[in-house]
């Protein structure tokens, strides 16, 4: 991506599994609205792919490793300058046998740490300076699966539902510590639902575009603190039950 140096850098969105399914369709609309966007993505070929497609930036880093998730983030940050937007569209599925009691120690923690101890990385390296700047937006995809109310919260994928429900946590934590907004910083968790990207599957009932039009309103939505709301947890841009 070039730009004029002579004309005010436009607003910066990182979007992380920005490479393919419901990432690549917000980098792609917000390439669209006039965005500097990089996307992070762990395969290097799809990553350098896709940012060739959508004329946007990339770094490529695996999840799992935390300290170069950190790195990354750092070196991002310093390069391009504080980010208005993050979206956080990564994640993994755990084995579809893995009750808390049949759960390998190896399974838990490959999930926790790329569903939930990444995005804390990513959060806690990025945004002090978004929440300085008061002016940010994090969106994480998360699940209904990760509820503690509602149908279907509870019963098998321990390792991913106890993650979600992690970062569904995390959002409404950090919401409270920033002032549910009113310093210009938001956050937010949304429910993509079943979508057919390489984690749902073919047959999944919603396409991504679906899946993932919730997450672009939220980074992009008019937000007038005292009025508006941050730090739920949203599907198909209304709040749902946590």
């Amino acid at each position: 991506m070039t730009t004029d140096a002579t004309q005010p850098l436009a607003p910066l969105a990182i979007v992380t599994g920005g490479s393919r399914g419901l990432g690549k369709v917000v980098a792609k609309a917000l390439v669209a609205q006039g965005k500097r966007v990089v996307i992070v993505s762990k395969d290097p070929e799809r990553a350098a792919a896709t940012a060739q497609e959508l004329g946007c930036e990339f770094r490529t880093v695996d999840f799992q490793d935390l300290a170069a998730t950190r790195t990354v983030c750092e070196e991002i940050q310093s390069t391009f300058g504080i980010a208005e937007i993050i979206v956080l569209a990564h994640g993994v599925m755990s084995d579809r046998l893995s009750k808390t009691l049949r759960t390998t120690t190896e399974e838990w923690r490959r999930v926790m740490a790329i569903n939930l101890d990444s995005v804390f990385v990513i959060v806690n390296t990025l945004c002090p300076a978004m929440a300085d700047a008061r002016n940010g937006r994090v969106i994480i995809f998360t699940a209904c699966l990760g509820r503690m109310s509602g149908p279907g919260n509870a019963g098998g994928l321990a390792p991913y539902r106890i993650s979600k429900a992690g970062v569904n946590a995390l959002v409404r934590n950090l919401a409270h510590e920033t002032n549910h907004g009113a310093r210009g910083f938001l956050i937010d968790a949304m429910c993509p639902n079943h979508s057919r990207t390489d984690m749902g599957g073919p047959d999944a009932p919603r396409s991504a575009e679906e899946g993932a039009e919730t997450a672009i309103w939220l980074a992009t939505r008019l937000f007038t603190p005292g009025e508006d709301q941050t730090g739920l947890f949203w599907e198909d841009r209304e709040v749902i039950e946590w």
